[in-house]
């Protein structure tokens, strides 16, 4: 196990990629923290499976923020690794996009971001080793209509990784992000028989026609190859690759 004596803390990890991302370190022997929100008993069970501490800080919230960084470093150590997942959407136009919209999102998807390095970098300068890997998006590189807020996010976070990548790249640390496109995960799942019924579309017409429009695999991404792919970012072998944004989304950004 090659993350044998290393802390995980995996922010939007109770379901989806952030999940998967957690099982994938929690299995190279990472100690993990993790975070989110939902079902109680599920939540419970997923903790148990993983031998993870759970934390359900709001992060769009700074100082809870800090109390669940504090919080992993007292009862975990670290952290060493964080991977800054947590993410919310919102879809409408940008002279309709509510402003009280904008300032969440970008507060979870960007704002976040920040406070959870700003905080857990010191220590990880202490050890001369970290690993900070941010999931990004598709959309980090390209834009979609109506998604103004997400787009903007995403981007500030592919831009905030390269400067933390740069002013950290002799002390043993790197930064990343991984950039999925679409990825299969119960979100998306159910999605679809909402939107056959409204387009009067087939399964696979909603899949190829809609949700794949701009992958030209016609294939999802899968929550367990994002976490492969973050667990080897970890990894001694990746100590070279730092500032980069990873692209895993079936080639919709070659375009």
């Amino acid at each position: 196990m090659t993350l044998t004596g290393k802390v995980a803390l995996v922010t939007g990890s109770t379901s989806g990629i952030g999940l998967a991302i957690a099982r994938a370190l929690a299995a190279e022997g990472a100690k993990v923290m993790i975070n989110g929100f939902g079902d109680a008993g599920a939540i419970s069970a997923i903790a148990e499976e993983l031998g993870a501490l759970h934390d359900d800080a709001d992060m769009s919230d700074p100082a809870a923020i800090e109390r669940m960084v504090q919080r992993c470093a007292d009862a975990l150590g670290g952290p060493d690794i964080l991977v800054n997942n947590a993410g919310i959407q919102h879809v409408s136009p940008v002279d309709s996009f509510p402003p009280e919209k904008w300032d969440s999102i970008l507060a979870v998807n960007l704002s976040a971001v920040f406070h959870t390095t700003r905080i857990a970098l010191p220590a990880m300068r202490g050890k001369g080793w970290g690993r900070i890997i941010n999931t990004a998006s598709a959309h980090s590189l390209v834009a979609s209509p109506n998604k103004s807020a997400y787009v903007a996010a995403k981007h500030g976070v592919a831009g905030f990784t390269k400067t933390v990548a740069l002013e950290t790249a002799r002390d043993g640390i790197t930064a990343n992000c991984i950039s999925p496109g679409y990825v299969w995960t119960p979100l998306v799942e159910n999605q679809i028989p909402d939107t056959m019924k409204a387009r009067g579309m087939t399964r696979e017409q909603v899949m190829n026609d809609v949700l794949l429009a701009a992958q030209p695999t016609k294939q999802f991404v899968t929550p367990e190859q994002v976490g492969a792919l973050a667990a080897f970012l970890c990894r001694d072998e990746a100590a070279a690759i730092t500032g980069a944004n990873i692209s895993m989304d079936g080639g919709w950004t070659a375009q």
